[in-house]
């Protein structure tokens, strides 16, 4: 029975697709969001004057907006005095400690991911990150050279691979080495856009990113082995059409128990599935579809009724009570309006896991 209702379940779920056999739920706005903090060292990429290095130290705030594809937001800070070969982005005797300043902004693309079945347990994974970015340079505006005097700010560009180690038994934090290349893009006259060796800065880094818990309770995608599921839903689907009686009275049986103990007993008659009607809700709301009226339309003028109203689990307990009223109320309405007598409509909040998104109309 619980097999069968996760299955149902499923089939609800708004996921998407990675691969043939594979899927993940939908994720939500700030879901695979991650923080991390990053330190390396740079040098010249024309290997010119390799030392002394250039220590660097940065933050990182990002998002994965699939297991494949992602950006981050990025601040580099540069303590070296190992200048660029070319441009104006000069570093040697500078009066302060943080000699220049890098923001950027970064896509990712995780190559595991993108060539693999998608695994949120997976330890080790490659990707690719490139970007482009904004330098400032502080200190003394003199030893900027005089082919852009006065000019102390850039356009950057940043290419890089990243080599990451996922830890802990929920994969909340990623270890991740980074050799990347930032590049001065408008190091010559009349800051022209180009690229060249002798205005870039080869650096290699070391980061250590936090992935914030989602939605789904886990800090990474959730995922579904679709074949699995749908062998299991055709199981199912077999056991249903075999034994429809059974498995409909195990279903009502299981929402019933939970719901309709609300309801005062009758002396003078049975309950059974010909005295209830089940109203189903989608998530958050209470309006009534077409179909919830042509079900309520059964229940004749006169009669009189119990409603009893109820909400899934998620979201907090005073909104769950709250929505779980209104739909008891809604139903109410309808009935009142055909000429249905209501002897009450009360609200139950969270009745456990067999009685999401319900109103429960009781027949006398």
């Amino acid at each position: 029975m619980k097999k069968f209702l996760i299955a149902l379940s499923m089939l609800a779920m708004g996921i998407t697709s990675t691969q043939a056999q594979v899927a993940y739920e939908k994720a939500k706005a700030f879901d695979n969001v991650y923080l991390g903090v990053e330190g390396g060292v740079m040098a010249p990429l024309d290997l010119g004057r390799v030392t002394p290095l250039n220590a660097a130290a940065g933050l990182k705030l990002g998002k994965q907006f699939s297991p494949v594809y992602g950006a981050n937001l990025e601040g580099l800070a540069f303590f070296g005095d190992n200048r660029w070969q070319t441009g104006s982005l000069g570093f040697s005797n500078s009066h302060t400690i943080v000699r220049a300043i890098n923001l950027g902004l970064n896509g990712t693309v995780n190559f595991t991911n993108l060539f693999c079945e998608y695994n949120p347990d997976r330890r080790f994974e490659v990707g690719a990150e490139a970007g482009i970015g904004y330098w400032i340079t502080y200190g003394d505006k003199h030893i900027i050279q005089t082919s852009n005097t006065g000019d102390d700010t850039e356009l950057t560009a940043k290419t890089g691979l990243t080599f990451a180690y996922n830890l802990g038994e929920k994969r909340a934090w990623q270890l991740y080495v980074e050799p990347a290349v930032l590049w001065n893009l408008t190091h010559g006259p009349g800051d022209a856009i180009q690229f060249g060796k002798h205005a870039a800065q080869l650096g290699l880094f070391v980061g250590l990113n936090y992935k914030f818990k989602t939605s789904n309770g886990t800090h990474n995608f959730k995922v579904w082995n679709v074949g699995e599921l749908n062998d299991e839903i055709n199981s199912l689907r077999d056991q249903l059409n075999a034994k429809p009686k059974e498995v409909v009275k195990e279903v009502v049986k299981e929402v019933v128990k939970e719901v309709v103990k609300e309801v005062p007993a009758q002396t003078t008659q049975t309950l059974c599935i010909d005295n209830l009607v089940f109203v189903t809700f989608a998530q958050g709301k209470y309006f009534l579809t077409n179909e919830a009226k042509k079900a309520l339309n059964d229940v004749k003028a006169g009669r009189h009724v119990q409603i009893v109203g109820t909400a899934s689990p998620e979201g907090p307990k005073a909104l769950n009570d709250r929505l779980s009223q209104n739909r008891a109320d809604v139903v109410a309405k309808y009935l009142q309006s055909r000429g249905v007598i209501v002897d009450e409509a009360k609200g139950q909040g969270v009745q456990g896991v067999t009685s999401n998104r319900l109103a429960v109309v009781y027949v006398k």
